[in-house]
């Protein structure tokens, strides 16, 4: 379920120190804050890299060992639920043909994937799985397929072809078969096998930085950055502003998260979802060509245009990392007539001019080039 991303805070070198070493938990005060004001950060491995959850403890109760126990066990939770990587988890197991019993995250990240799917108009497809695997940038090793293979597996890919609500497909003892979920041409179940694989690469990181931010809520955390690869924050910083982030530069190769910067913004105020998603990290070169990991499931194949990466600020985070994919596919021109369209997102891109780095940003969006 894990993306290559763009986004990092300012901070995040201290955050990758903080891992390395394998420190969970680590302190820090700033002298702007109000006397109450105490800052901790708490981190650990998840989905194939790390995590790092800064908050400011005042008014909460809770230790923050106790708070690394809870994010730990939500992320393994998320993991044995969504993860295609995680050969025992449901997604896996629904993915080679058995019946599963779905627990509330598998229901609910189908439900937000179908929405989605409907939003973009099919352009963010989580039932595209095995488009990414032939590709090679799925759960499976594949490379340079066919035209003839890249029509017969769009054939049995798609949303289209299962029904909206997996809840119909549920047997009386919650017992999912995901044969009865394919559609049929009324609209109901069930319809000619195969069984279109999920692949939740596009929203899961977004939606584990929410499930996360949901339980810090719940302690009463209200000043909050959640950094999963993808970002989500609320309230102010330990030095009082609002939180500030870092856009990479998006450089072939570029791996190393806050090595390079092409600028600086600070979030909103208000809680949001920022996520960034780009071209740069996971791709292959083939006969001079750059084949990138974003798959247009309208073709069946990798997009090719100038946008490089794109960033997002959505009211939350699946929705920032479900958009800043759909920017990705669509391209620039469309991505900017796109966002400047919606006043509930903002956005960032960063696109190729002739071999010349360029941004384009929303109106709400400031960005600091560096």
């Amino acid at each position: 379920m894990y993306k290559y991303f763009a986004l990092t805070t300012i901070a995040m070198r201290l955050s990758n120190i903080i891992s390395k070493t394998l420190l969970a938990v680590a302190v820090f005060t700033a002298a702007a804050c109000t006397p109450k004001d105490r800052f901790v950060t708490v981190s650990g491995f998840a989905q194939g890299g790390t995590y790092a959850v800064k908050y400011n403890t005042k008014d909460v109760r809770v230790r923050p060992e106790e708070v690394k126990t809870a994010v730990d066990s939500i992320l393994s939770r998320i993991d044995n639920s969504v993860s295609g990587y995680n050969r025992n988890s449901l997604l896996s197991r629904f993915n080679e043909g058995e019946d599963i019993i779905p627990d509330s995250i598998f229901i609910d990240l189908f439900d937000r994937g179908y929405r989605i799917y409907e939003e973009t108009q099919g352009i963010v497809d989580v039932a595209s799985g095995p488009l990414f695997d032939i590709w090679g940038f799925g759960f499976r090793s594949g490379e340079m397929p066919s035209d003839e293979t890249v029509s017969k597996i769009m054939e049995e890919c798609g949303m289209k072809r299962l029904v909206p609500d997996m809840r119909v497909a549920t047997e009386a003892d919650g017992t999912l078969n995901g044969i009865g979920m394919l559609r049929c041409e009324k609209g109901k179940f069930t319809g000619t096998p195969p069984l279109p694989k999920l692949n939740y690469n596009a929203i899961a990181q977004g939606y584990s930085c929410d499930l996360v931010a949901e339980y810090l809520y719940s302690i009463g955390v209200k000043d909050m950055m959640v950094d999963i690869g993808e970002i989500f924050c609320d309230g102010h910083n330990p030095s009082g502003q609002a939180w500030t982030l870092g856009i990479d530069k998006p450089v072939d190769g570029n791996n190393e998260l806050g090595a390079q910067i092409q600028g600086k913004f600070r979030a909103p105020e208000g809680p949001c979802g920022i996520v960034t998603s780009g071209n740069y990290r996971k791709f292959y070169i083939r006969d001079g060509k750059k084949y990138a990991h974003t798959i247009d499931p309208r073709t069946g194949r990798p997009v090719s245009h100038t946008l490089l990466s794109a960033t997002i600020v959505a009211a939350d985070a699946t929705t920032a990392d479900a958009y800043a994919t759909y920017c990705m596919v669509i391209g620039l021109e469309e991505a900017q007539k796109f966002l400047s369209s919606r006043s509930d997102l903002e956005g960032c891109l960063i696109y190729d001019d002739n071999g010349s780095f360029r941004t384009w940003c929303s109106k709400g969006f400031i960005l600091e080039e560096i």
